[in-house]
């Protein structure tokens, strides 16, 4: 009897020192993750059996119990490492040491896009983060408005930890916008133009919805900054889309540009209220560098190539409105034969 005791007593340490300081993982895969949500231990641990990141629930709860893990532990989202033992990933949960997630920022248009984009990334209840964005008193400690709060929003790829509170995505964000404004003498060019950062910002975002051809997104740019400076009406068609809130608009009608919105730059002069999405930095870097011209008037070339034509006077741009318009009328009727 007493071999077998010895023998189980062995057995039970050897499994033990494995289990706890050389490796409890058995999953596929160089890493994996796991999301704690404030659910307690029991449920965690089944969480953790599950996806093969310990080896057995007794275990975890004992030593955890132990090293006082659940005093301290928060939610939050955590990366294990393949051959993690249950001591590292126990102080890991301890120490609350959050994997960072990435927060990808390419092009939104509106609050609810970026509600929706910040809801997936982190831990922030999609209905909570709407009602923070869409919320003047909660955003006045950033120095912005829900008219203005994009301009906060440079696209790039950020980290932060998944659990990171509303007022902390958008400190960071404000932050690193800063920075970039202070790079490359970003500042100074807006103040040759004449223009606020954020005014850069709201034509860098007309810029970008009129083509993602770079060689003309600076012309284009100097096209609007020249009628902002003869006080002519910008009449960027994006503008419309947006006071529509309809971005499936192919075709600007004369129907749309009675609408009343501060957003419609056919009825009102100079810049809208705000941008209308989220700019690249590099059109932001071409409005700031567009170069001195002429032309007050552009349209889409007739080869529908995403090229443009620009004009100094109106008839030769009625000229070239009119072949667009032509060929742009041809597209739809034969498109409308195949779909019939």
């Amino acid at each position: 009897m007493k071999k077998i005791f010895y023998l189980v007593l062995i057995f039970g340490l050897v499994y033990t020192s494995y289990n706890v300081f050389l490796k409890t993982t058995h999953f596929s895969g160089e890493k994996t993750s796991f999301v704690y949500n404030k659910t307690g231990l029991s449920n965690l641990a089944d969480t953790l059996l599950a996806k093969k990141i310990i080896l057995d629930k007794p275990s975890f709860l004992f030593f955890a119990k132990i090293l006082q893990v659940e005093d301290k532990l928060k939610a939050g989202k955590f990366l294990v490492l393949k051959n993690t033992s249950l001591l590292t990933l126990l102080r890991m949960l301890r120490n609350n040491q959050q994997a960072s997630v990435k927060f990808v920022l390419n092009k939104v248009r509106t609050r609810a896009e970026l509600a929706k984009l910040i809801a997936t990334t982190f831990s922030t209840d999609s209905s909570d983060c709407a009602a923070y964005l869409n919320s003047n008193d909660s955003l006045a400690k950033f120095e912005t408005d829900t008219t203005q709060l994009l301009t906060l929003f440079i696209p790039n790829t950020y980290e932060f930890y998944w659990s990171s509170p509303m007022t902390k995505i958008i400190q960071k964000m404000k932050a690193a916008a800063d920075v970039f404004w202070s790079n490359n003498q970003r500042l100074e060019k807006a103040k040759a133009l004449g223009l606020s950062k954020n005014e850069v910002y709201t034509l860098a975002s007309i810029v970008e919805e009129e083509t993602n051809k770079d060689a003309d997104k600076t012309i284009i740019a100097s096209v609007y900054q020249n009628r902002l400076k003869i006080n002519m009406p910008l009449q960027a068609c994006p503008t419309i889309k947006y006071a529509m809130q309809d971005f499936t608009i192919t075709r600007i009608y004369d129907k749309y540009l009675t609408n009343p919105s501060p957003y419609n730059t056919y009825k009102n002069k100079g810049l809208p209220p705000g941008p209308i999405g989220t700019p690249s930095p590099k059109t932001i870097d071409l409005v700031l560098d567009a170069p001195h011209t002429d032309y007050i008037y552009f349209v889409a070339k007739a080869d529908f190539s995403g090229y443009h034509h620009f004009s100094s006077n109106y008839a030769e741009h009625m000229k070239f409105a009119k072949e667009y318009q032509l060929k742009l009328d041809e597209y739809q009727a034969k498109k409308l034969l195949k779909d019939q």
